[in-house]
């Protein structure tokens, strides 16, 4: 294991047993977990994005606010749904948000997954193309916006700009180099791995993906792992691709720890259906003491196989017990994953 980082939803709720109230508290709270992540050691602080939910939704401010506030820590996303996006308005924004950054963002993005509000991405003014699904459309936006980070001109200049212009054709700006490299897609299936390996796209597998085999989450999350490696060889492309898994893990080290997760018990997968033809199947959380869990966690295939391991963390209770989250992973666990 190689990289260990956090994955926040960024959920708030006006509840009182909530420590993240309010949309602004759930923005201020990322960048002070991020920072605190940071200075604990953690290789990574990433944020899911979720429309028309009381969950974080945009994510580019907040990158370039973590990006503006820490100096080493990767940032990124884990997932945009690109059925809601313009590819190229995002290529600014992500543009921006990496040079403010400093060349850190990993950026993942994905078709997406069932959402608060009936074809959402609608609202948003996308519809798929006639015959097509709005899977086909999320993937055609990830397409649009590859290429168009690769930094090279197509847009015909005005002969009489406002500016003076570059010669040639006109590219977006602000372009950040090597940006194209740090995108990654969430991949739910293994054919959907495969299509991103072809694309030159690192490879996020969540929490849940497609029952494909019947057999345990980690294997089949394992098997789509070499699958995805396997399609990057044959693919031809010259860099080491990367991949991470996501996973609810709690070392119990303190009577705070049991309290919340201490019923947890063993866990199991769950099987569920994320739309009506799709059966899914969702791989079980992790909370034991630190001891039990080394041992649980070094019988968990696709944790063996990724090179970062990104835990999702229960924002609702506010930064310092996820600071002392991941703190407890860093130090009583990830040394015996064979991190650093």
């Amino acid at each position: 294991m190689k990289k260990i980082g956090f994955l926040s939803f960024g959920h708030w709720t006006p509840s009182s047993q909530s420590q993240t109230r309010s949309a602004g508290d759930a923005l201020l709270q990322s960048i002070d977990l991020a920072v605190a992540a940071e200075e604990l050691g953690a290789d990574g602080a990433y944020f899911r994005a979720h429309h028309f939910a009381r969950q974080l939704a945009s994510p580019f401010p907040l990158l370039a606010a973590v990006g503006a506030k820490t100096s080493r820590i990767e940032i990124g996303t884990g997932v945009i749904d690109m059925r809601y996006e313009n590819p190229l308005y995002m290529a600014e924004d992500a543009g921006a948000a990496d040079l403010i950054a400093g060349g850190r963002l990993q950026l993942g993005i994905s078709r997406g997954s069932p959402e608060q509000v009936i074809e959402g991405w609608r609202y948003f003014g996308y519809q798929p193309e006639e015959g097509g699904s709005d899977a086909d459309m999320g993937r055609r936006h990830a397409e649009v916006l590859l290429d168009v980070l690769r930094g090279e001109g197509f847009g015909q200049p005005n002969p009489r700009p406002m500016f003076p212009n570059p010669p040639g054709l006109l590219r977006l700006e602000p372009h950040s180099d090597g940006l194209r490299e740090r995108i990654w897609w969430g991949s739910g299936s293994n054919a959907t791995a495969v299509w991103a390996a072809e694309r030159g796209m690192n490879l996020q597998s969540s929490t849940l993906k497609d029952d494909e085999s019947g057999l345990p989450f980690h294997v089949q999350q394992a098997d789509q792992i070499r699958v995805y490696r396997e399609a990057w060889a044959a693919a031809g492309h010259k860099r080491t691709p990367r991949v991470s898994v996501s996973r609810s893990i709690f070392a119990l080290v303190d009577d705070r720890d049991r309290a919340y997760f201490g019923g947890n018990g063993q866990g199991d997968d769950k099987i569920g259906f994320i739309d009506e033809k799709t059966r899914a199947i969702f791989g079980r959380s992790y909370a034991a003491e630190p001891d039990a869990l080394i041992e649980q966690l070094a019988r968990d295939e696709a944790i063996a196989e990724a090179d970062t391991l990104l835990l999702t963390v229960p924002n609702q209770l506010g930064v310092d017990y996820n600071a002392h989250v991941i703190e407890a992973i860093l130090t009583h666990v990830a040394p015996a994953l064979g991190w650093r």
